[in-house]
């Protein structure tokens, strides 16, 4: 029988996967408040497309082209609010597909011009209707022409959560020697969080899974969603939570300034928030080995880390 021999957007797809995941775990030894918790942090920066996205933009675009949704001369269209939108950039870069992202206008000037450098038709969208904005418009210009475009839909997408499933948390468990016994996590398109809060909680049910959010609509931190006040991403799934917990803006960036101070790490201010509710969880237990996730550096983040060590 004979076989039908790949094209070549699957081939160059398919020699990516080298280059993402397989990040370091690093321990913050300064930074909890107890010596006999450890806090560690994923830091996912540390792969090709530079954040914490490049695992679920990947995946979104393998399995569409594995599937036949993405297809040459198709356009790869999706909302983001920033990271995604790089990886996705970078990777149709390489493999040759044009991308048109629906992006909120507040974006960071940094992500503005790195999207710009890798060739991105960027569609700018209302800054006060957040992502939530610019979904709507990804999705209207989809419905207008669905044979020019392949909507990727990152938030209601279950490869999002899935490349999680089956990377980020079989690295985490590996990596503690399954001594992990939190798992902390903020919640943006939700699916670092769905995606390992459920295959660790699959593979030790013990493991406790902690969901953070910004404790009001209006915050600085870009990216995570107040599930109370924004439209919830289909993908997520509230029964991964053990607990709910929200994270003060102020204190993140208290914890950005420390992270740089204390432990040598020029942090995001969604990472730091991240470490925020780590280190709060660690001064609530007896013991136990912490693991967050720290999405990105400082790096697209200039005038936000400026005003913070100013202040």
């Amino acid at each position: 029988m004979s076989t039908i021999a790949p094209s070549p957007l699957h081939e160059r797809i398919e020699e990516l996967q080298h280059y993402v995941g397989n990040t370091p775990l690093f321990r913050l030894k300064y930074l909890s408040p107890n010596p006999n918790v450890e806090i560690w942090a994923k830091l996912e920066w540390q792969q090709f497309g530079g954040s914490v996205k490049a695992r679920a933009a990947y995946r979104i675009i393998r399995e569409a082209v594995r599937s036949g949704q993405l297809r040459e001369g198709k356009i790869l269209l999706d909302a983001t609010s920033g990271n995604t939108g790089i990886a996705y950039a970078i990777f149709a870069a390489v493999a040759g597909i044009p991308l048109t992202l629906c992006v909120p206008e507040n974006a960071s000037k940094e992500r503005k011009n790195v999207l710009k450098s890798l060739g991105v038709n960027v569609i700018y969208t209302s800054a006060m209707e957040t992502t939530d904005g610019a979904q709507r418009v990804a999705k209207q210009l989809a419905e207008t022409a669905p044979d020019k475009y392949f909507y990727a839909d990152q938030y209601a997408n279950p490869n999002n959560w899935k490349a999680h499933y089956d990377s980020t948390a079989l690295e985490i468990f590996a990596q503690t020697e399954g001594h992990i016994t939190h798992f902390v996590a903020g919640l943006g398109t939700t699916g670092t969080f769905t995606g390992t809060g459920r295959r660790l909680q699959e593979l030790n049910p013990d493991i406790q899974r902690i969901a953070l959010q910004p404790e009001t609509a209006l915050h600085g931190l870009e990216g995570w969603k107040h599930l109370e006040t924004a439209h919830t991403p289909a993908i997520y799934d509230a029964s991964v939570a053990d607990a709910l917990r929200t994270v003060d803006t102020g204190n993140a960036y208290t914890f950005l300034r420390r992270a740089a101070k204390e432990e040598g790490l020029l942090l995001s201010p969604s990472s730091a928030a991240n470490l925020a509710g780590a280190v709060q969880l660690a001064s609530e237990l007896d013991s136990g080995v912490i693991v967050t996730v720290f999405a990105d550096d400082a790096t697209k983040y200039s005038e936000v880390v400026e005003h913070v060590f100013q202040n």
